[in-house]
């Protein structure tokens, strides 16, 4: 039996028929309308060269990293850098005529996949940057420095690109603050404290993993924050445009999207995790709020919900 508070989302595919037959199967080329809003069950491998040329403006990609993973049943099995080279080669060129040539692409990496997958994305794209997220949590050893961050590229399709810096600015906690006149310069002085709303960083200390308490939470073993989400796509698209995530798992992306106005697409294999995908993006109905984002603004890691 679960604890009352703990509002992690783990739905049996039995006990979830419901959301599992609102996803789509595609067997053959479709229309942007034809997919739109919707999660498609099935390889991405197989599912992406049937899809519109210029269907997305966003795309955000958190691909297997090259570890050995049990996402349900659906086991990954790390390799040597020469074969997840090919494997990532593989899945790139595939979504590469997906993205509008104004759009851009984030991926998802730990330290190691992300050397091999930077260099792949090079050949098609051009960089921008890449962002590096402490994730709080990781995994500890004795021999080694704990690993607890990762990283995110971030490419673009050319030099034509949406980045809405004022929309994912950061409120910060101001430590000295400093007056013109008496008063406040860049800052607010509020009941609870003094403020910055500031530019964000390619560093970002202020997303923690979902954990059990969150109603975001699923039992994915790799799931991203929603927080981390609502950046990438405040940040890189605008209201309107369609969001692709070609590794959905549960669901995250498309939850982020719609929550923030966008157009979302889906694609997952697992037919659990697409259960999880649409009882989230139903929940999402009612519910729009990002843990961390009130306001028009991200707060320091942990702010209340």
């Amino acid at each position: 039996m679960k604890s009352t508070r703990n509002k992690t989302i783990d739905t049996a595919v039995e006990d979830g028929r419901e959301y599992l037959e609102r996803c789509i199967s595609v067997s053959s080329p479709v229309s942007a309308e034809e997919v739109t809003d919707k999660t498609i069950l099935g390889d991405t491998f197989e599912v992406l060269p049937l899809l519109p040329r210029g269907l997305a403006k966003l795309i955000i990609a958190d691909p297997p990293y090259n570890l050995n993973k049990d996402f349900h049943g659906c086991k990954f099995r790390s390799t040597d850098s020469e074969a997840y080279e090919r494997y990532t080669e593989e899945w790139v060129r595939l979504v590469k005529p997906l993205l509008k040539p104004n759009g851009a692409m984030y991926v998802c990496c730990d330290w190691q996949s992300g050397m091999v997958i930077g260099a792949v994305l090079q050949r098609h794209f051009t960089i921008m940057n890449r962002i590096t997220w402490q994730r709080e949590k990781g995994r500890g050893s004795r021999k080694n420095w704990k690993n607890s961050m990762e990283d995110i590229w971030y490419v673009t399709n050319g030099k034509a690109h949406t980045f809405n810096a004022d929309d994912v600015k950061i409120r910060r906690r101001v430590i000295a603050p400093y007056r013109v006149d008496g008063k406040p310069k860049d800052w607010e002085e509020t009941p609870e404290g003094n403020f910055r709303d500031t530019y964000p960083s390619n560093f970002w200390d202020d997303i923690s993993v979902p954990y059990w308490s969150m109603p975001e939470n699923t039992a994915h073993p790799t799931q991203k924050p929603e927080k981390l989400l609502a950046k990438l796509i405040l940040a890189s698209s605008d209201p309107g445009d369609l969001v692709l995530d070609p590794f959905l798992g549960s669901g995250s992306t498309s939850v982020a999207a719609k929550k923030l106005g966008r157009h979302y697409l889906g694609i997952e294999q697992n037919e659990r995790y697409c259960v999880w995908a649409e009882q989230r993006l139903a929940l999402a109905e009612d519910d729009r709020r990002i843990q961390g984002y009130e306001n028009g603004v991200f707060l320091d890691r942990n702010a209340r919900r």
